[in-house]
C-alpha cells in the first residue's frame, strides 16, 4: 500500500525557487513520487510513497515558512499512483487568473463535513460545484449547480454572467481537496457576497469522514492521480482514464467502437484530427517499445514553469 498525501498552504514565499531543489532531495531521499508546486503564494500538490516517507516530507514542509498550519489529507493506492517527482515553479498554485484575489485575506465560512448536509439542504443555499465539467461528470453533491468551466480560469467569467441567478442566496461551494474554494470564496467577497460557505476539507474530507448512509454525494470524486476516481471511505473507484484527453471513463467503455488506447475515447474522438490521433498513436508506440525495454523506471526531475 502506498500513502497518497493531497496538501496545499497559502502563505509567502519570497523566493520559491530557493525551496524547489531541497523539496525535491527530501522526495527523492524518502521514495516519494507525484507533483509539488511552489509560487510565491504558497505549495500545492499530490505526492505518494511509503507511510513513513509522507511523514517526513509532512516534518519537512510544515517547518516552512508561515505553513505549520499546513493541510493535507491522507488516502491510500493499492500501486504506485505517479511514476516521477516533480517540483514544479508556478505563478499561481491553483490557477484562476484574477491578480487581486489572496485567500490570506479573507475566504468562506468553513463548514466542516458533519454540517455540511444540514447547510446545503437549506431552502436560502445556492451550491456550487468549483470543479472542471469532467470532474463533476463522475460525481457531484445532490442538487449542485455544474458551472460546466474547462478550467478553474473560466470560473470569474462564469460568476459575472450568471451571479443574478443567486440574488437573495446563501453561497455555498466546494472542491476536490479545498484550495480552488479559498480562491473562489475571496472572490466572491470581493465581488460583494457576504454569505459565502466552503467546505472544509473538500470532498476528499466529506468521502472520508460521512458515512454513505448519511451521504448527499452520488457518483465518485475524480481525483489526479492513476486511482482516477475515489469514492466513500476514499477507496479506490472504477475510472480510468484515457490518455489522450485526460478524462474519466469507466471500464465498459473501451469496449466502444471509438475507443483506442492512447487516440481517443467516446469523448474525444470527434474532437480530434486525423493528424492528432496519427500523433497519438506515434506517442502510444513509443511507449510500448520503452516497456519493452524496461525503460518505464521511476525517476526524478524538477520543471521551471514560471
Amino acid at each position: 500500500m502506498f500513502t497518497v498525501c493531497a496538501l496545499y498552504h497559502f502563505t509567502r514565499f519570497d523566493d520559491p525557487a530557493a525551496l524547489q531543489e531541497p523539496l525535491l532531495t527530501v522526495c527523492r531521499n524518502n521514495a516519494i513520487t507525484g507533483t509539488l508546486l511552489l509560487a510565491r503564494e504558497g505549495i500545492n500538490g499530490t505526492v505518494a510513497g511509503p507511510e513513513a516517507g509522507i511523514n517526513a516530507l509532512l516534518t519537512n514542509l510544515r517547518a516552512l515558512p508561515g505553513c505549520a498550519d499546513l493541510e493535507w489529507k491522507l488516502s491510500t493506492a493499492q500501486d504506485r499512483p505517479f511514476h516521477r517527482m516533480k517540483v514544479r515553479l508556478k505563478k499561481e498554485i491553483v490557477t484562476m487568473g484574477v491578480p487581486d484575489v489572496d485567500p490570506r485575506a479573507k475566504v468562506g465560512h468553513y463548514v466542516q463535513p458533519a454540517d455540511w448536509n444540514e447547510l446545503i439542504q437549506s431552502p436560502d443555499v445556492a451550491v456550487i460545484d468549483t470543479r472542471n465539467d469532467y470532474e463533476v461528470a463522475i460525481g457531484t453533491f445532490d442538487g449542485a449547480v455544474d458551472p460546466k468551466t474547462d478550467s478553474f480560469r473560466e470560473f470569474p467569467e462564469w460568476w459575472e454572467k450568471n451571479k443574478d441567478r443567486f440574488h437573495n442566496k446563501r453561497i455555498a461551494m466546494f472542491c476536490t481537496g479545498g484550495i480552488r474554494c479559498e480562491k473562489s470564496t475571496n472572490y466572491l467577497i470581493s465581488q460583494g457576497v457576504e454569505d459565502v460557505y466552503h467546505l472544509k476539507g473538500g470532498i476528499l474530507k466529506y468521502l472520508e469522514e460521512v458515512p454513505a448512509e448519511q451521504s448527499t454525494w452520488q457518483g465518485e470524486c475524480f481525483v489526479f492521480d492513476a486511482r482516477v476516481s475515489v469514492g466513500h471511505g476514499l477507496k479506490e473507484g472504477p475510472h480510468l482514464l484515457c490518455h489522450a484527453c485526460r478524462h474519466p471513463i469507466l471500464p465498459d467503455d473501451k469496449n466502444r467502437p471509438e475507443y483506442e488506447q492512447g487516440v481517443s475515447c467516446h469523448l474525444c474522438f470527434n474532437e480530434t484530427s486525423d493528424d492528432d490521433k496519427a500523433r497519438f498513436r506515434e506517442r502510444q508506440k513509443q511507449i510500448r517499445l520503452a516497456e519493452a525495454r524496461g525503460e518505464r523506471h521511476l525517476h526524478s526531475d524538477v520543471v521551471d514553469e514560471t
